[in-house]
């Protein structure tokens, strides 16, 4: 057995699998298709494709980033995301939070970067590959 030619694919979880699709196709734009109350996210023509599935009322949202989408413009993005009524999240206290600007941008070194979450809690990204 190998598992270097494996269609590996990725997944988290949501405690409401009908506001993860509405986030994820109606906020996102993003191609998602449901089955059996698991939804896979149709990422990168669906050659990526990730699955949402429920976890329920025990469900904790992940603390990392689960998800990073790269875009070459960051300020359109996170623009055209907040007028659909996304947040960016500023992380007050922490170490880096002086370095995130008003528009929810880190810009502390490395690449620029605006998270935020999806309806679950689980944290998504926007970054500007270096």
């Amino acid at each position: 057995m190998t598992l270097a030619t494996s269609p590996a694919f990725s997944g988290f979880s949501t405690d409401d699998v009908a506001a993860a699709h509405a986030f994820y196709s109606g906020v996102l734009g993003l191609e998602v298709t449901e089955e059996h109350g698991i939804l896979t996210l149709q990422l990168d023509g669906g050659k990526r494709p990730t699955i949402v599935y429920p976890k329920g009322p025990d469900h904790v949202p992940a603390q990392y980033t689960v998800l990073n989408f790269p875009v070459e413009d960051i300020e359109a993005a996170v623009d055209e995301l907040a007028a659909r009524g996304v947040t960016f999240e500023r992380y007050p206290g922490s170490p880096m939070a002086d370095a995130i600007d008003e528009r929810g941008v880190f810009r502390g070194g490395g690449p620029l970067i605006a998270w935020f979450t999806d309806p679950a809690g689980n944290v998504l990204s926007l970054i500007v590959p270096a």
